[in-house]
Parts: structure tokens; C-alpha cells; sequence
């Protein structure tokens, strides 16, 4: 079993990536709105991010590079679905649905952890890992308060399941990545395989490369598009990616995933405050279900037996 002192900190670590990560839909939509593709703005946020964590990725890596060499292909694999086809399909689901429907198709792909963990891993979930399941997705529902929706269009819902996919991928290799090998050598990797692997898209006319470099409106003020795009490398990647990949490795892909959920709560009050809308009475009960959600799971993983694979301590995120 984890020791409660690391646990403790794997929830800290899960929950300050999922604020950061909240914080993503509101840079990206000033660049998009004023003329930016979904595919330019990932670029620049995770190529960014990669450059910036490079440096301590090698300094951690001396004379371990033989432990790189034998993960290249799970950093790949985590760039390529984790990071690009999770963001990429994430954002272009914006273009055609609600913020809120968007997030709640990506969402889905937490049902997919757990079906991973029980078809491939033999991880039969238990009542209370069900149970956490329906109260967080119902959560969810509450939190994007989806009554007033629309017709949906079935391009953008094609999307939104992609994000899904993405986010699914994420989380399991996230967790299953090498013990030995260090938290931000795994972000830094998969980021730059993720804007790489666009920007060879992007070049080869496959997907749209848009950007534009003059003022964009931010919160209600003009400023320049340096500052969503500061806040979408700095902020919305390095933290959210380093620490996603830290908590995932110590609290397992299902119980980081449920916690993830919480990252729409996040979004919510992020744009109440940024944007002045303020949340209903609806979308706090539905937080409320979101905690309940991730309380009965993190209950149900403290009451699971040892997996050998837990036993072993999780590498710090910059060691």
C-alpha cells in the first residue's frame, strides 16, 4: 500500500494539474477567436513547453540514457495520443460545439481507463469504483449544465471522442511508463513528439497551421497574443503536463483520471472569475457529486490489494 504521506501528495500534484490544465480553455479561445487554427495553438503551447523543460530533462537523464532509450517508444506513443491527438481534437471540437459539450465528450474517455484497467489489466472495478464512476460523470453533467443544449453537430462530436481517446491514452501510459524513468523527461518527450508530429502534419498540408501576431482580447482587455500564449506554455503544459505525469505515477491511471475530472470544476470557476460568469446552483451541486465521485474511488483504491507495481516509490517530478 502507498504510504498516506505520498498519496497525500499525489492528490496534491493530480489537483494542481487539473487547475492548470483548466486554464487552457481561456487562453486558447482569445488566439482562436482572432484567427488562430486548433493546430497552431498546440504547437506553440507543447512545442514551447518541450523547449522549456528540455534543459532539466538531460541534467536528470546523465548516465541514464539507457533507460531512455528503452522508453522511446512509450514517450511516443504518450506524445502522439496524450498530448496531440487529445489537445488537437480537443480544440477543434470547440470550433463546432459548446465549451461544456466538448469537455464532457473528452470525459468520456475516463470510462475508458477503467474499461482498460479491467479488460487488459484484469482490474474488475468494484461497487464502489461503479459507484464513484455514475456520481462524478453525473457531477459533470451538472457542472456543464447541459439542458439548454442544442442539436449537436456530428462533426464536432467526432471530435470531442477523439479528445476522449487522447485522454484516455494519457492517463494509462502515463502510468505505466518506467519507473526509472524520470516525470519530466516523460512530459518533455512527449510534448515535443506531439508538437512535432503537427507541425510535419501542419507543413505537409495535412492540418491548417493559422497564426496571427497582433493584439487579441483576453479577459475582457486587449494585450498582446504573447500572453495567452505564455499562459498556455508556462502554465496550461509545463505545470499541468509535469504534474498530471507525477500524480499518474503515484495514484495509478484510474484513480488520477477520476481526479482529473475535477479539472471541469476548475474550468467553471476559472471563467466565473476571469470572465465574470458566475456558476449556478446547479453546477455546484454537480461539483459537489464530482467530489463525492473521486472521495468513494480514492476509498476503493486505500481498501484494493498490493499490485506489485505500486510497491515500487515514484520517481520525484524533476529527479
Amino acid at each position: 500500500m502507498r504510504h498516506p504521506s505520498v498519496a497525500g501528495g499525489g492528490l496534491a500534484l493530480a489537483l494542481l494539474s487539473a487547475v492548470t490544465f483548466a486554464t487552457s480553455g481561456t487562453f486558447a479561445r482569445s488566439l482562436i477567436n482572432d484567427g488562430w487554427s486548433a493546430e497552431a495553438v498546440v504547437i506553440a503551447r507543447v512545442g514551447i513547453a518541450a523547449l522549456v523543460l528540455a534543459l532539466p530533462a538531460l541534467l536528470v537523464m546523465r548516465g541514464r540514457w539507457l533507460v531512455l532509450r528503452r522508453n522511446l517508444a512509450s514517450i511516443g506513443v504518450f506524445g502522439l495520443l496524450g498530448v496531440a491527438l487529445a489537445q488537437a481534437c480537443f480544440f477543434n471540437a470547440v470550433r463546432y460545439l459548446p465549451v461544456g459539450v466538448a469537455l464532457l465528450l473528452e470525459y468520456l474517455g475516463i470510462i475508458l481507463v477503467v474499461g482498460w484497467t479491467w479488460l487488459v489489466q484484469g482490474q474488475r472495478p468494484r461497487r464502489l469504483t461503479v459507484a464513484g464512476s455514475v456520481a462524478a460523470l453525473a457531477g459533470l453533467v451538472f457542472v456543464l449544465d447541459l439542458t439548454g443544449a442544442g442539436r449537436l453537430d456530428p462533426v464536432g462530436v467526432l471530435w470531442g471522442l477523439g479528445a476522449g481517446v487522447g485522454l484516455a491514452g494519457y492517463f494509462v501510459l502515463a502510468g505505466r511508463v518506467d519507473a526509472a524513468l524520470p516525470s519530466v523527461v516523460m512530459a518533455s518527450g512527449g510534448m515535443a513528439v506531439g508538437a512535432g508530429a503537427l507541425l510535419v502534419l501542419g507543413l505537409a498540408g495535412a492540418l491548417p497551421l493559422r497564426a496571427t501576431f497582433g493584439a487579441v482580447e483576453f479577459a475582457g482587455q486587449e494585450t498582446s497574443w504573447l500572453v495567452p500564449i505564455v499562459g498556455l506554455a508556462l502554465v496550461a503544459a509545463v505545470v499541468a503536463y509535469l504534474t498530471g505525469v507525477a500524480a499518474t505515477r503515484i495514484l495509478g491511471a484510474r484513480l488520477a483520471s477520476f481526479v482529473g475530472l475535477t479539472e471541469v470544476m476548475f474550468a467553471v470557476l476559472i471563467a466565473w472569475l476571469v470572465l465574470g460568469e458566475l456558476p449556478t446552483v446547479v453546477q455546484l451541486l454537480g461539483g459537489a457529486l464530482i467530489v463525492a465521485g473521486v472521495a468513494l474511488v480514492r476509498f476503493d483504491e486505500l481498501r484494493a490489494p498490493v499490485e506489485p507495481a505500486q510497491e515500487k516509490a515514484a520517481d520525484p517530478a524533476l529527479t
